[in-house]
């Protein structure tokens, strides 16, 4: 599925499309119009332009409004655009729409978000995750105009004078695509599980975020291991298990995929196998990217998630990453400042993974984390002391 991408020549260009509801800031969102162009910039989409309603809630028939339909319409006419990218998902109804009005390849926020992951996507797993999430996402959404399963086939372009016959085709193909994806996503979740009792006498750490925080870099730095790790959206898919030693004690430390907002439920539903390495560790280190403006809103969508995965009650050590960011190495800066400190289960510090700032720090409060739950697994440990 991914030669698509190895073998597409040209490079597609699009427009964004977003709305503003009254509660919410024109800042706000074109923040979120950023994020999107750097969710579409990452599947190699060239983004002309971004055009945004104020609008409280989406038009039954074509999510934005006639007149800005239009408008959107004139201007992929003009440029001769490929494609158009909405910041929320369309329905079926919808996107059938827009398609026939606007006569162009339409992508929502979540189709975005899976062929991500599906460009991403290294191992069996997760491969076999993302296409039964895609499966299940594209099932509903088929047209005549729809041609991402075209990347399945291998060609490219608009199939001509397809017809519902031929839908009715794609949804058999698709529907036994899933049964197939189902069946070889079980085998391989038991094989894991099988996998993951045998780490039971072992502390369990997890690398937790929203995406491109650093997690991975973090991951290297403790593990002393050359992880993939780069300044892009979903570097990590494949959850990556290392084992670490600190002062002879040792524990797994595993990276997962990192969260962003509105993230496809498909997806998470897909993800769960992978994402039992969060449910069942025994620390998390949810690491936030404290210079992004909106870090507190991306903390949340993280909590979030981990609430939908029964994993919110967890021993947590939030690591506030990117402080190199916020000011330069002569100024007094308080990283403290708004951030609660409070939690009885929370334990908040302060680093740069890229310069390594307060790392020693970070593996000080790891070690007393895991030197406590190793101490429950062997009570006749004589546990030394960090130094």
């Amino acid at each position: 599925m991914g030669d698509y991408y190895l073998t597409k020549k040209e490079v597609e260009t699009a427009v964004l499309v977003a709305l503003t509801p009254q509660n919410q800031s024109k800042e706000k969102t074109d923040e979120y119009l950023d994020e999107l162009e750097f969710l579409a910039s990452t599947l190699g989409i060239n983004t002309l332009k971004s055009f945004n309603q104020n609008l409280d809630k989406p038009d039954i028939r074509t999510f934005i409004g006639k007149g800005k339909l239009e408008e959107v319409h004139a201007y992929v006419k003009d440029k001769s655009i490929d494609i158009v990218v909405f910041d929320d998902d369309l329905s079926p109804s919808q996107l059938r729409n827009v398609e026939k009005d606007l006569g162009v390849k339409i992508y929502d926020r979540s189709l975005l978000i899976l062929d991500i992951f599906l460009k991403r996507a290294q191992t069996a797993q997760a491969k076999t995750q993302v296409e039964l999430a895609r499966f299940q996402y594209l099932m509903p959404r088929l047209t005549r105009m729809w041609t991402h399963l075209e990347r399945q086939r291998g060609g490219t372009g608009t199939r001509g004078g397809a017809g519902e016959k031929e839908i009715e085709t794609d949804k058999r193909m698709i529907r036994n695509q899933i049964s197939v994806l189902k069946k070889k996503l079980a085998k391989i979740d038991l094989q894991n599980e099988t996998q993951r009792k045998s780490r039971r006498n072992v502390v369990r750490v997890a690398l937790v975020g929203y995406t491109n925080v650093g997690k991975s870099t973090i991951m290297n730095i403790l593990s002393k291991e050359d992880i993939y790790a780069k300044n892009e959206l979903f570097a990590t898919v494949d959850s990556t298990v290392r084992k670490v030693v600190i002062n002879t004690i040792p524990f797994l430390l595993s990276d997962t995929v990192g969260f962003i907002r509105k993230l496809p439920h498909n997806l998470i539903e897909s993800f769960k196998s992978t994402l039992d390495e969060v449910r069942e560790a025994d620390v998390l280190l949810h690491v936030v990217d404290i210079s992004h403006p909106s870090f507190e809103e991306h903390m949340k969508v993280v909590n979030d998630t981990l609430a939908e995965l029964g994993a919110a009650d967890k021993e947590m050590i939030v690591v506030y990453n990117k402080i190199d960011q916020l000011a330069s190495p002569d100024e007094d800066f308080d990283f403290t400042s708004g951030i609660d400190v409070t939690s009885n289960t929370k334990t908040n510090i302060f680093i740069s993974a890229k310069e390594k700032k307060n790392v020693g720090e970070l593996k000080k409060v790891l070690f007393d984390k895991v030197k406590q739950h190793h101490m429950k697994i062997y009570p006749n440990y004589l546990a030394p002391e960090y130094y």
